[in-house]
């Protein structure tokens, strides 16, 4: 199972509203070679972390893909499709047109200075627990065997909503 999530705050140039930008990145993911878009979740907005004054709330989701990718490979093509959808990144944690993180890719372990997985802040964001728990009601953290509801129960308060 590999686990992707799709997030935006940004529109793009062309007026594409962040809720626009991520489905659009959701029929891009179901069109890599051989891969196929098994479940989508839900939309849901959250408030920047960290907290950035002024800065627009977040749309978030998680996309479960079947399928077999180098997780590499994979992560380029993530790129690609966010360059396409104009994403820029001036500084950590900016605000953007798009954002797609590989969160997990057949339970792999990578550290390399390219790519870490499982995707290694994802057990301290609601905004990427809540939808994974959507797609992958099963799914424990290939490090450390916690089911994604044991995660969610130890998350800090957080500012998120179901879109």
């Amino acid at each position: 199972m590999i686990l992707v999530g799709i997030g935006a705050s940004l529109p793009t140039p062309d007026g594409s509203l962040p809720r626009e930008t991520c489905r659009a990145a959701a029929v891009a993911l179901d069109a890599l070679p051989g891969l196929r878009l098994q479940a989508l979740s839900r939309w849901w907005e959250s408030a920047p972390i960290p907290p950035m004054p002024g800065a627009p709330w977040f749309v978030n989701g998680v996309a479960r893909l079947a399928g077999h990718a180098e997780p590499e490979a994979l992560l380029a093509a993530l790129h690609a499709i966010e360059a396409a959808h104009h994403r820029a990144r001036p500084y950590p944690n900016a605000p953007r047109t798009l954002d797609l993180d590989l969160l997990d890719c057949d339970g792999l372990r990578r550290d390399t200075p390219l790519l870490r997985l499982p995707h290694p802040r994802m057990t301290e964001r609601g905004f990427v627990l809540h939808p994974l728990a959507e797609v992958a009601p099963d799914w424990r953290h290939p490090v450390t065997g916690e089911g994604v509801g044991r995660l969610i129960a130890h998350l800090p308060p957080q500012q998120l909503r179901p879109g």
